[in-house]
């Protein structure tokens, strides 16, 4: 079994995202943290079925919400680290800087 580990700049992620859906619908950013904390259930069941992307990163995606789940899996760790939650329409490239070297 794995665990999960958030990079810091994940919580801004998400902050940001719950914020403008906030702004667009009263209790729409409860949605988006329950999908992304589905979408996280399924990533930790099975890591591995999400191809790799860039890097070593795997890419996960919400059910509804345009949003994607950046992580690679520590396998020396057993961890999942999610290095960022963000739009589907954000570059990949952006996430390099995020990725330890």
């Amino acid at each position: 079994m794995y665990t999960v580990f958030y990079l810091d700049d994940v919580r801004n992620d998400i902050f940001k995202a719950k914020q403008w859906y906030a702004k667009q619908q009263d209790g729409l950013e409860a949605h988006l943290v329950l999908a992304i904390k589905e979408a996280v259930a399924n990533i930790i069941k099975m890591p591995s079925a999400y191809a790799i992307r860039y890097k070593n990163v795997r890419i996960a995606h919400t059910k509804i919400f345009p949003y994607n789940i950046h992580f690679f899996i520590d396998e020396i760790k057993r961890q999942i680290v999610v290095i960022g939650i963000v739009h589907n329409k954000r570059n990949d490239a952006l996430f390099l800087e995020r990725f330890p070297s």
